[in-house]
């Protein structure tokens, strides 16, 4: 039994590391043949005979038919927006394989060691999920420092107002005095910017790329001002204020709801770990569990439970400022 695990985990992440670098490669491969074929076509001066898209476009997947049947769903196009977000260099596909590979491979693992559906479901849930919730816990990390920085960039930009800069100008010494993630984020927009769209329209799709609401007050005072006019410099100064302000708010209530965290925390684990602690203990004492058809019905009803607990926990922990 032992053998055939280790053989079945052998092939598994064989299998899963070498789908994840064919993608990866054939990603690169692709790119580098695009941009050779635009190259080529620009120094020979040849008419391909259609129109050159020098649009920033983001691909759901590598395979045409399959971004094409993404692009027409709309959780895809959520998920594309997490991704760069989170600024993850993988698309959806890759992104939805990771998940689907992980999950299968725990499935054929503990279905080798158990006959048990919920011990198997476990597992399976979690190496299926494992992939969205790092993307997600790193994009809330960069959206949290991008908060962070968010108001000392309002600050430059006031002050560079102030002393007779255009409002592109002090833009452009945030994007070359700020790091990740607000400096390339700017200078993305002054890019859209320098390609003719609207100074309206690139801040709103600074809006899209990044999930703060701090930066939606900016970007909203800004169109407002430009079509009803009033002092941008004294304006850009009060959001700065404010969003100083709303963060350090913020981390007070973040402080002051760590305790309520760590209780849910401990709340959720407890009788998963007390009942790995008995397992390991007397095996056949727990075994009753999931052997016999009144055990099963209790753990159904205990994680049902369990779920709506969990919900509840979340709402009292979770405080919007």
């Amino acid at each position: 039994m032992i053998a055939l695990v280790a053989f079945v985990i052998i092939i598994a992440m064989f299998a899963m590391s070498m789908g994840i670098l064919d993608l990866f490669f054939a990603k690169k491969r692709a790119n580098r043949a695009r941009v050779g074929k635009r190259l080529t076509a620009l120094n020979q001066n040849v008419s391909t005979g259609e129109q050159v898209n020098i649009e920033r476009t983001r691909s759901l997947s590598d395979v045409d038919w399959l971004n094409r049947a993404l692009k027409q769903q709309s959780w895809s196009q959520r998920l594309d927006n997490i991704l760069e977000q989170a600024q993850v260099r993988v698309n959806v596909s890759t992104l939805v394989l990771t998940s689907l590979v992980g999950a299968t491979t725990a499935l054929f693992i503990t279905q080798a060691m158990t006959e048990n559906f919920f011990i198997r479901l476990i597992p399976t849930a979690i190496f299926f999920y494992a992939p969205f919730f790092w993307v997600r816990r790193r994009k809330a990390k960069r959206m949290h420092k991008f908060n962070a920085q968010l108001a000392d960039a309002l600050d430059l930009i006031a002050r560079a107002l102030k002393a007779g800069h255009a409002f592109s100008q002090g833009m452009r010494m945030v994007a070359d005095e700020f790091e990740d993630p607000i400096g390339p984020e700017f200078s993305k927009t002054l890019d859209e910017i320098n390609f003719g769209i609207s100074v309206g329209q690139a801040l709103l799709n600074l809006t899209q790329r990044v999930d703060c609401t701090d930066l939606k007050f900016f970007v909203v005072s800004v169109n407002i001002q430009r079509e009803t006019g009033g002092n941008l410099s004294e304006i850009v100064g009060n959001i700065a204020r404010l969003v100083r302000e709303r963060f350090r708010f913020a981390g007070k209530v973040q402080v002051l709801a760590a305790e309520g965290k760590l209780t849910a925390y401990i709340l959720l684990s407890l009788p998963f770990a007390i009942g790995f602690a008995i397992t390991a203990i007397n095996p056949d004492y727990m075994s009753e569990m999931h052997t016999t058809e009144a055990g099963r019905n209790l753990i159904t009803g205990a994680l049902i439970l369990m779920g709506c607990g969990a919900a509840v926990l979340k709402k009292l922990i979770t405080i919007r400022v």
